[in-house]
């Protein structure tokens, strides 16, 4: 069952559209499993709901209720590191979108649909999946398993032209400079031809490298490749819901699977 519900959020100042997917066989007295995504304006193009019908419907997932958070036109300023926005002022709402989805959203979905609260998958697309991350990563007593396709993680403090470095990436050094939270899981997806830009020009499109690195990063906390960690590379995927709509059924096994 697809529901659109709405929302409002005394931290982001306007009302938030939600895209609720209830399981095939939703009975409102059970606790479900919660995956939350941003950029839920776009469920359609993903196919969503007939992704979650065929796979729950042929039981390669368990049941769970998928919410989607609607952005609006304020979506550079909303999604972002709570911590700080990039060089730019972009990213400057992350923190009200983070109050919002911890205080607002989390206990609404808990008194309308009986999800768990803990243990919660949170995923998302370019922009969205580093603002996934970023939640899942400082909020460890309620967030599992992050999902970030095509992140944007070059997210940097300083421009390409104002002396960048690697090390002025936003998302990498928040990881470097924390502890490891035991029992986080990571899903990371890129395309070959997420874009053409190679800062560095060693062939390697720069989606792809900073994704990897931010791989990397988690691995020197402990985080283990193939058991914490999970990379799915897309020969010809683009940065567009097509690309991440093939690859969704995988995630949404794995999220099943881990959660």
């Amino acid at each position: 069952m697809s529901l659109i519900r709405s929302i409002l959020s005394a931290f982001l100042h306007r009302e938030v559209t939600l895209s609720v997917l209830l399981p095939i066989d939703y009975n409102p007295s059970e606790t479900y499993p919660l995956q939350l995504f941003n950029d839920g304006q776009d469920f359609d193009a993903l196919m969503l709901a007939d992704t979650l019908k065929t796979l729950q419907s042929t039981q390669q997932i368990a049941q769970a209720v998928v919410v989607g958070i609607h952005a609006n036109s304020d979506r550079i300023s909303e999604y972002g590191v709570a911590a700080k926005p990039d060089y730019a002022g972009r990213g400057d709402k992350a923190h009200a979108t983070t109050a919002f989805v911890l205080r607002e959203l989390l206990p609404f979905l808990k008194q309308e649909y009986h999800v768990a609260t803990t243990g919660i998958t949170f995923a998302g697309f370019s922009l969205g999946g580093l603002m996934a991350l970023d939640v899942v990563w400082n909020h460890p007593q309620i967030f599992t398993n992050a999902g970030v396709f095509s992140g944007a993680l070059w997210w940097r403090q300083k421009a390409l032209t104002d002396g960048y470095s690697d090390s002025d990436r936003i998302m990498h050094n928040q990881i470097r400079n924390s502890d490891a939270k035991p029992g986080l899981k990571f899903w990371f997806q890129c395309g070959t031809l997420d874009e053409h830009d190679d800062r560095d020009g060693d062939g390697v499109i720069d989606s792809i490298q900073d994704t990897l690195e931010c791989i990397s990063a988690l691995e020197r906390k402990g985080y283990g490749w193939g058991k914490d960690v999970f990379y799915t590379e897309i020969p010809n995927g683009h940065h567009n819901p097509e690309t991440w709509s093939a690859i969704l059924p995988e995630f949404l096994k794995w999220a099943s699977k881990v959660s």
